[in-house]
């Protein structure tokens, strides 16, 4: 395609030459774009529908299985504790505390 431009007493050629594929792309771009995000925007609800089903399922799960308590396991192992060791246990009494009144 040729077009003149006239400025003053000059005028300009300008050839613009392009495919269909090129000037339906060109045209279609934004379409291109605006589908992207949407398959984008729907990938995501998908995933986070299905994660928030998988987190009620174990929570679920989770909720009905019985309750077990775990014995406490002793911190860090120290320089001198062996595995046959028994865990040091620690009781606590109650102390008889007076407060004076000032």
């Amino acid at each position: 395609m040729t077009t003149a431009t006239t400025l003053g007493d000059t005028t300009f050629f300008s050839l613009n030459i392009t495919t269909r594929g090129e000037d339906f792309l060109y045209k279609s771009s934004g379409a291109i774009v605006a589908a992207i995000v949407v398959v984008v925007i729907i990938i995501f609800t998908v995933v986070l529908i299905l994660l928030k089903m998988y987190n009620r399922k174990m929570r679920t799960r989770r909720e009905l299985e019985p309750k077990v308590h775990k014995p406490v396991s002793p911190s860090a192992p120290g320089p001198n504790n062996n595995s046959s060791q028994q865990p040091a246990t620690v009781t606590f009494t109650p102390v008889d505390v007076h407060m004076e009144n000032r």
